[in-house]
């Protein structure tokens, strides 16, 4: 093996470790924020339940077997509707973390998804003129002590979207907006946090 397939191979090595500890926080603030808003989701679960059965009981009188199906209906759309507020309510405290917390995570995202180091980072309005160059200047900083090109430039464009970022390199960018990354994890862990709400 010659020295640049050791190199190659540690950077391959270094950003995994790096996508695990990021997969390894985003699972742990997923879980607190998810933790945090059980009770709220819970009450106001039970509340569109018992509104739910009303209605059901209701039916069941007039409708028979027909009812039983609306209230089905109903459980679902309220299951449905408290899944849709976990995760919206997960964008709200990460889009209201501290200052220095907030701007930690979206370095973190920057470094994770920057791939050469020469990368401009697009904010949106409001975080660029706020965080942007602080960004930059803190992940070029956690790149060059890595040992990596330390490059990244903050974009004269930003975009309508409520926090995140995007990398981008050419034609090419990755998608680190909060909404896009809760409609991954969405999509991997929707099952488990119904459990958390609804088990």
């Amino acid at each position: 093996m010659n020295g640049i397939e050791k190199i190659t191979d540690r950077i391959a090595v270094d950003n995994d470790k790096e996508v695990k500890a990021l997969m390894a926080r985003t699972q742990a603030q997923a879980d607190s924020i998810y933790a945090g808003y059980r009770t709220v989701a819970d009450q106001e679960y039970e509340a569109a339940i018992a509104q739910g059965k009303k209605d059901a009981e209701e039916r069941v009188e007039r409708l028979g077997g027909v009812a039983d199906l609306e209230a089905r209906k109903l459980n679902l759309a309220a299951k449905q509707e408290m899944l849709d507020k976990a995760f919206q309510l997960a964008q709200e405290k990460l889009t209201s973390l501290p200052e220095d917390q907030y701007v930690e995570l979206l370095t973190t995202l920057a470094i994770s998804a920057s791939s050469k180091g020469t990368e401009a980072l697009v904010f949106s309005v409001t975080d660029r003129a706020r965080f942007g160059k602080r960004v930059v200047i803190a992940a070029n900083e956690k790149l060059a002590e890595a040992g990596k090109t330390a490059s990244l430039i903050l974009s004269e464009e930003s975009r309508e979207f409520d926090g995140g970022l995007y990398v981008v390199d050419g034609n090419v960018e990755t998608n680190c907006t909060f909404a896009t990354l809760l409609r991954m994890q969405r999509q991997q862990m929707a099952g488990e946090v119904a459990a958390m709400l609804f088990g």
